[in-house]
């Protein structure tokens, strides 16, 4: 079918794409792994073009990574001119001004109207494994307390905090001692009204603090505002406040991790502002910086001057190619009303394939918080047993049709979008007819 946007030439993937394969397979170790089988040449906005002239809609942004979508002029002119100035003198080594002005704008655009705090790193992982060290040394504890089906990056400390065990944990123990796991809200498989889950669930972490660790020993709790990984799984008002509130009884500090969901993905700039509940610290990175790598950490004042000189950093944490394109970013979301348009991608996408649950069995739920958008899939709704195969071959041929497209959830049965922001209405609705068709290929046949 001939398509406005999607252009597929060649199979997929194409002759240059299976020459680059065989020269990756022969010099690159098999644990990275790739979503599509096919090489990116050029993009722009939410399309990819590979190397065979194949080009693509993209509904993964790089794992959430570009929000304000592939190269995106003001990014490039910003970075370019900074190029022009000076790549890396280290900021530990000799300051520059990108790094102070993004600690300023992020001290002011994260939530809470405390002084704050900020630094860069370069992944999410490091950020949250220094909110981990800054909160330990702050109140001299140890543990730190995470959730079921999150997600937090897979350095040992993160690994340790993240709950799916395959593909990220398994074989590479033992992990960091005293980090425990609570359950999050899962109101899809509760078999419960959402107020009796969250009631149970807080009740739960009361309960914990009695019978598994002393609050007096917990440094931290680290949540993602919304599962990333784990699923896109939302939470309720009540119980983010709710653990919070559990959190400030016990001096226990209450650490968001706004790696996925942060830079307007949610409707919002951070998640958290969903939920009026104002974390101690807050990580970022993905969306920060349109793709460069670069990571902060963002917290009260007093709490980010616990460590001593020299205690956190790193050498190339917070370049100032990373800091320059994170201000240009913040700029576009700003301009060009991004948070806006993530809540209307989120409609969209609620419409339309809410209105598909109604005709296909297998999906048990639609969801969506702004852009961050989710279905997951069953076998049947009677079973109500996850479909992971479902999921794979949904994905596979949203593939071969030009849509790139991710899989979430601890089984593997959920349909992420992670799309741009600045995706076309135009765009969106091609992607979504993609995505569609091999629901409906994949479903009926069955």
């Amino acid at each position: 079918m001939k398509r406005k946007y999607v252009d597929i030439k060649t199979e997929i993937p194409g002759p240059k794409s299976q020459a680059l394969l065989a020269r990756k397979d022969a010099n690159i170790p098999r644990g990275p792994f790739n979503t599509t089988k096919v090489f990116a040449e050029s993009g722009e906005g939410a399309l990819l073009t590979d190397v065979d002239g194949n080009t693509f809609i993209d509904f993964a942004g790089a794992i959430g990574s570009l929000n304000v979508g592939h190269a995106p002029k003001k990014v490039v002119e910003a970075v370019k001119k900074q190029l022009d100035a000076y790549i890396h003198p280290c900021f530990h080594v000799m300051m520059y001004e990108p790094y102070v002005k993004l600690a300023e704008k992020l001290n002011h655009l994260t939530p809470g109207n405390h002084r704050k705090k900020t630094f860069f790193l370069s992944t999410g992982a490091e950020a949250v494994e220094n909110a981990v060290k800054i909160a330990r040394k702050y109140t001299g504890r140890k543990g730190i307390i995470s959730f079921e089906r999150g997600f937090h990056g897979r350095t040992y400390m993160a690994m340790s905090l993240t709950s799916k065990v395959k593909p990220y944990k398994y074989g590479f123990g033992p992990f960091p001692s005293e980090t425990y796991k609570l359950p999050y809200p899962n109101y899809q498989t509760a078999g419960k009204t959402r107020e009796a889950h969250d009631e149970e669930l807080l009740n739960r972490f009361e309960t914990f603090l009695l019978a598994e660790v002393s609050p007096e020993e917990v440094a931290a709790l680290v949540v993602e505002p919304v599962q990333g990984e784990g699923g896109f799984n939302i939470p309720s008002p009540v119980f983010i406040k709710g653990i919070k509130q559990v959190c400030e009884k016990y001096d226990i500090l209450f650490i968001a991790d706004e790696v996925q969901t942060g830079f307007g993905r949610t409707g919002k700039m951070f998640a958290m502002e969903h939920f009026d509940v104002i974390p101690d610290l807050i990580t970022m990175s993905k969306s920060i910086a349109a793709g460069f790598p670069i990571s902060a950490v963002t917290g009260r004042e007093d709490i980010m001057e616990a460590p001593g000189i020299g205690e956190i950093g790193g050498t190339y944490a917070g370049s100032p190619i990373g800091c320059t394109a994170a201000m240009a970013v913040i700029e576009m979301i700003q301009e060009e009303n991004l948070l806006d348009r993530a809540n209307c991608i989120g409609q969209k996408f609620k419409e339309r394939f809410t209105a598909l649950q109604s005709q296909i069995d297998q999906i048990a739920d639609v969801r969506s918080l702004g852009a961050m958008c989710a279905m997951e899939f069953v076998e049947n709704r009677e079973s109500n047993s996850p479909a992971a195969n479902i999921v794979k071959n949904i994905l596979q041929r949203c593939h071969q049709n030009g849509l790139i497209i991710l899989s979430a959830g601890l089984y593997g049965n959920i349909i992420r979008l992670l799309t741009p922001l600045v995706v076309t209405d135009d765009q969106l609705e091609e992607g979504f007819d993609v995505l569609e068709e091999a629901i409906v290929e994949c479903c009926m046949s069955i």
